[in-house]
């Protein structure tokens, strides 16, 4: 709030100029046609928010680039520039809370895992559900999907070889995957946990997908 009370004449500045430009808080892109302008831009916006606000621009976070190779709000575009697509250090960050949630020492019930990955998932694409690069979030679904493979196999123990007939798998795949000597995060990506845990399985258990299918 208050950066947006101090910021608010920079606003009116850079309009006054003729400048495309998107503000939030005391983050701000200004979209030029050429890098010798954005130099230009660059170092007279510097130059006002010095003189005249008396704020000092970070030189750290500022730069001239292309918008591909620069985030706003936990988006990017693509290479060609044309589309809206979801940050990497967004989609880490993300990852890294689906870490946290799926970690076996938790001790949590599969059931409790999956509401609050529910919630975590569909706040996260409440914000990034405009983005129009879906690639990335279908790998995040099957990621996802894995991740919670992998914790109920760990959950299942010495009753996977059951766990795993009773879910359709056959005598052979049960047996050789129960005795293998992997561990979980690569048992995680058989055939066999994918046939006793679909897709549906989890559409069942209320967990959402972030990509449209």
């Amino acid at each position: 709030m208050l950066a947006n009370v101090v910021l608010d004449e920079l606003d009116w500045e850079l309009d006054r100029r003729g400048h495309r430009f998107a503000r939030y808080a005391d983050d701000c892109n200004i979209l030029v046609k050429s890098k010798r302008a954005g130099e230009r831009v660059m170092a007279s916006v510097t130059r006002f928010v010095s003189d005249s606000l008396r704020l000092t621009v970070n030189p750290l976070k500022s730069a001239v680039d292309r918008p591909m190779n620069r985030k706003f709000l936990g988006f990017t575009v693509s290479r060609n520039g044309a589309k809206l697509k979801v940050a990497d250090k967004a989609l880490d960050k993300l990852k890294n809370r689906v870490r946290e949630l799926t970690r076996r020492t938790r001790g949590t019930t599969f059931a409790v895992v999956v509401a609050e990955l529910r919630e975590t998932l569909l706040g996260w694409k409440a914000y990034f559900g405009i983005t129009e690069v879906l690639s990335p979030l279908r790998d995040i679904d099957k990621w996802v999907r894995r991740k919670l493979r992998c914790y109920l196999w760990k959950q299942w123990g010495r009753a996977g070889y059951r766990e795993l007939r009773k879910r359709g798998v056959s005598v052979r795949e049960a047996w050789n995957v129960s005795k293998s000597a992997h561990g979980p995060w690569r048992v995680s990506q058989t055939p066999a946990l994918s046939i006793a845990l679909p897709l549906r399985f989890f559409e069942q258990m209320g967990l959402p997908s972030l990509a449209p299918r």
